[in-house]
């Protein structure tokens, strides 16, 4: 299984430039889950490298675009639809639970000493071909296994126990008796309080990154991780379903859809776990979607109606709302009558004599109001003729050419 990974390395582009780019060098090592799922015959997710001495060479040769820190000793290179982290081998310790690693310059074979799992622990030479394992890595592979390198390690990086959720979600991998009890032992005695919000909201967001969001949120919420999450499959796949090709965030329609928290509550979390202001708009957005829903059914029977109930509300809360139980105005808002608009602006009621204000916006809206029911034939000067003809006080503030 292990003898043709350099051969398997060259069928994929990346990895040719990978092995062009480290030819000569000694101490060059592909580590982590690359060589995991090489040897598990798929295409790794990403390249990590792991240099013992200098990234700058390597990381130059790999690409005129290297972004290189010297002062921490790693690099990230993009090129030719390729993306490379380097980082020099190095081994770490903790100060304290919780604390970032302090770190020094070390071998391959520390640097490996250090990593979360021990299928992750693998690295393979990309000059000579030989492979480097910690204990235990070949049979718990085999075994579809996860299991820390040692009981301190949740301890010490609590963010573990979000990786190995990750980790087991992707692969289909249960963890060992030992690091299962260590992880229950570590939810137990809240250590993860002893990190930061931020630290775990990145951990959340790769979650949801992960081909199977829902999946790694199970498995977290399985785990104890994370209490306020419930994931409802079928929600969050209706709506992921009536999300616009192309538009919104997949990823916080499955966070909202998932979420067990009231909205204020819920927002406040996202906010100590580092999501930004307009992504916690949107999920508060979302969290309005059963209301939203019984509306769309109940109360907005005409386009009109349904273009002033959803008008300016983020896409991710429409498609939420259509989930659960109004599929059929959110598809035909999403798809058909949010992109309606009129021909004309308050630029041409202005030159027919209307007086600016108000009173532009209330006409525009009467008339946009006739376009979307179908009522109202013809192109510009229909439009303008209903403008014209209708009420001052018609249509509602808010209302507009969309």
């Amino acid at each position: 299984m292990e003898e043709d990974l350099v051969e398997r390395l060259t069928r994929l582009p990346c990895g040719r430039r990978l092995l062009a780019a480290a030819a000569g060098h000694d101490g060059v090592h592909l580590v982590g889950g690359a060589v995991r799922d090489l040897l598990l015959g798929r295409e790794p997710r990403e390249l990590d490298v792991v240099v013992e001495g200098d990234v700058a060479p390597i990381a130059r040769r790999l690409g005129a675009g290297a972004t290189i820190h010297e002062r921490f000793g790693t690099a990230t290179v993009e090129a030719g639809g390729c993306r490379f982290d380097l980082a020099s081998a190095r081994a770490e310790s903790y100060a304290r639970p919780g604390a970032l690693p302090d770190i020094r310059p070390a071998g391959i074979d520390e640097d490996l000493r250090r990593r979360d799992v021990t299928v992750n622990a693998l690295a393979l030479d990309l000059r000579g071909g030989a492979l480097r394992v910690v204990e235990h890595a070949r049979e718990d592979l085999a075994a579809g296994r996860l299991r820390v390198l040692h009981d301190a390690s949740f301890g010490d990086d609590p963010t573990r126990l979000w990786r190995i959720a990750r980790y087991a979600a992707r692969l289909g991998f249960e963890l060992e008796e030992r690091t299962a009890a260590l992880a229950a032992a570590a939810v137990a005695t809240d250590a993860l309080a002893t990190v930061s919000g931020v630290r775990i909201g990145n951990e959340l967001r790769l979650a949801l990154a992960e081909p199977d969001p829902m999946a790694a949120l199970e498995a977290a919420a399985g785990l104890g991780l994370a209490p306020w999450l419930t994931v409802d499959r079928e929600l969050a796949g209706a709506a992921l379903g009536l999300l616009p090709p192309g538009e919104g965030r997949a990823d916080l329609v499955v966070l909202a859809a998932s979420l067990t928290l009231p909205a204020g509550d819920a927002d406040m979390l996202l906010a100590e776990l580092g999501f930004s202001a307009a992504e916690r708009a949107v999920v508060r957005a979302c969290a309005r979607a059963p209301e939203l829903a019984a509306a769309m059914i109940d109360d907005a029977p005409r386009p009109s109606a349904l273009a002033r109930l959803l008008r300016g509300l983020p896409v991710e809360a429409v498609a939420l709302a259509g989930a659960q139980g109004a599929g059929g105005p959110s598809r035909r808002w999403l798809e058909d009558l949010r992109h309606v608009a009129l021909a004309i602006s308050g630029d041409d009621l202005l030159a027919a004599g209307v007086p600016r204000g108000p009173e532009i916006g209330l006409r525009l809206a009467a008339a946009l109001d006739l376009r979307l029911d179908g009522e109202l034939a013809g192109g510009r000067d229909a439009e303008l003729a209903a403008a014209l003809q209708a009420p001052p006080a018609a249509g509602r503030p808010g209302a507009g050419t969309s």
